[in-house]
C-alpha cells in the first residue's frame, strides 16, 4: 500500500510539473505576438526558455548524480517555477518577456533530470516506470486544455504558478530516492558514448521545434482557428502519447533502441501530412501520430540511457538536447517564415528529420 501511495504521489508531481509548463509553452508564440509583431523576435523569445534550460539541465543533472541528490532539486525547481511562471503576468514588452522566459527555463531545467532519475530509481518493476512517466503526457494534455479554455494569457500565468506551488507542497511528501550506486562517467564520456542517439534526437527535434513555433500562428492567421480549437489539435498529441506510453509498459516488448529509431523515422510522415492541410481540424490525426512517435522516442531513448549511464547526467543531456533543439528550431522557423513563408518551415522539418533517422540507424545496443 505504501509503495502504491508513493507511486501515486510521484504521478501527481509529474502531472503538475508538465501541466504548468504546457499551458504557457504551447501558446507562447501567440502570447509573444502580443508584445512584438516580428516573427524573428517571437522565435528568439520562444528560444530563450530552452536556452536557459540547456545550462540548467546539464549543471543540475550532473550535480544530482555526483551528490546523490534528487529531491532537493525537484522541490526547489517547483518553488522556483511557481515564482518565475507567475512573473509572466507582469511582462509588458519583448525584453521583459524574454528575461522572464529565461528565468522560467532555468527553474524548470533544475528539476527535469532529477525527476526522471527519481522515478526510475524508485520503482523496482521497470515496466511500471513507463506508466508513471506517462503522466508527463497527461500533464501536457490538461495544461493545453486549461490554456485553450481559459483563452486569456493573464489567467494562464496565474494558474500555471498555482500548479507549481501545489507541486512543491506535494513533493515534500516524497521519500528519498534509493540510489544504488554512483557512476563516475563524465558528461563528456556519456555524450560520446551515445553520440548517435543525441545527434539524431537533436536533428529530429530541431525540425519539430521549428514547426511548433509557427503552427499555432498558422492555425490562427491562416486557418482561422480559435484558442480552444488549437487545444483540440494539441490534445490529440498528448492523449496519444499518454495512451501509447501505458500500452508500451506491458504490450510492446521491443528493445529500447528500436523504439527510439521507430519514433524518429515515423516523425517525418507527421510533417508531410501537416504540409497538406487546409482546415485546422485536419491537423488532428497528424498531431496524434506525432504523440505516438514521441512516446517511442522519449521512453526508448531515456530508458536506454538510464540502463547504461549515470541517470541524471544522461537524462540531463537528453533534456538539454531537446532544449538546444528548441533554441535552434524557432530561429530557423523565424528566418524561413519571414523570407519564404510558413510552409517552407515544414519542408525544412521533413528534410532534417529524414537525416535524423539515417543517423539513428548507426545506434546499437552499446552506443
Amino acid at each position: 500500500m505504501q509503495l502504491t501511495n508513493t507511486n501515486n504521489t510521484i504521478r501527481l508531481t509529474v502531472f503538475l510539473q508538465h501541466s504548468g509548463i504546457a499551458m504557457i509553452f504551447v501558446f507562447m508564440p501567440i502570447i509573444a505576438k502580443q508584445v512584438t509583431e516580428s516573427i524573428f523576435e517571437i522565435g528568439i523569445i520562444v528560444s530563450a526558455f530552452s536556452l536557459a534550460q540547456i545550462l540548467s539541465e546539464l549543471y543540475f543533472g550532473r550535480i544530482s548524480d555526483k551528490k546523490s541528490v534528487r529531491l532537493s532539486f525537484i522541490k526547489f525547481g517547483f518553488l522556483g517555477c511557481s515564482i518565475t511562471f507567475g512573473l509572466h503576468y507582469f511582462a509588458y514588452d519583448a525584453i521583459s518577456l524574454l528575461i522572464i522566459r529565461m528565468c522560467a527555463g532555468m527553474t524548470s531545467g533544475m528539476m527535469i533530470p532529477s525527476m526522471l532519475a527519481y522515478i526510475y530509481e524508485n520503482e523496482k518493476d521497470k515496466k511500471k516506470v513507463t506508466s508513471v512517466i506517462s503522466f508527463h503526457a497527461l500533464g501536457w494534455l490538461v495544461g493545453i486544455v486549461i490554456g485553450g479554455l481559459t483563452n486569456n494569457e493573464k489567467s494562464i500565468f496565474v494558474i500555471s504558478s498555482i500548479f507549481f506551488l501545489i507541486g512543491f507542497i506535494i513533493s515534500n511528501k516524497l521519500p528519498q530516492a534509493k540510489i544504488v550506486k554512483k557512476i563516475d562517467a563524465s558528461t563528456k564520456e556519456v555524450f560520446l558514448t551515445n553520440k548517435f542517439l543525441f545527434l539524431s534526437l537533436l536533428l529530429r527535434h530541431i525540425g519539430a521545434a521549428s514547426v511548433w513555433t509557427i503552427l499555432p500562428i498558422m492555425l490562427v492567421d491562416i486557418l482561422n482557428a480559435k484558442f480552444y480549437e488549437i487545444s483540440f489539435v494539441y490534445i490529440s498529441n498528448t492523449l496519444t502519447a499518454f495512451l501509447i506510453m501505458n500500452v508500451m509498459a506491458y504490450k510492446i516488448s521491443l528493445k529500447n533502441i528500436t523504439k527510439f529509431k521507430i519514433g524518429i523515422g515515423l516523425t517525418a510522415f507527421v510533417f508531410i501530412g501537416l504540409s497538406l492541410i487546409n482546415e485546422w481540424w485536419m491537423a488532428i490525426p497528424f498531431m496524434a501520430l506525432v504523440g505516438g512517435t514521441w512516446a517511442f522516442i522519449f521512453i526508448g531513448g531515456n530508458f536506454h540511457l538510464m540502463e547504461n549511464n549515470p541517470k541524471s547526467t544522461a537524462t540531463g543531456i537528453f533534456s538539454s538536447t531537446l532544449s538546444i533543439s528548441s533554441v535552434i528550431g524557432p530561429i530557423f522557423a523565424g528566418i524561413f517564415a519571414f523570407y519564404f513563408g510558413y510552409t517552407t518551415v515544414i519542408y525544412f522539418a521533413i528534410i532534417v528529420i529524414i537525416i535524423a533517422y539515417i543517423i539513428s540507424l548507426k545506434i546499437n545496443e552499446l552506443n
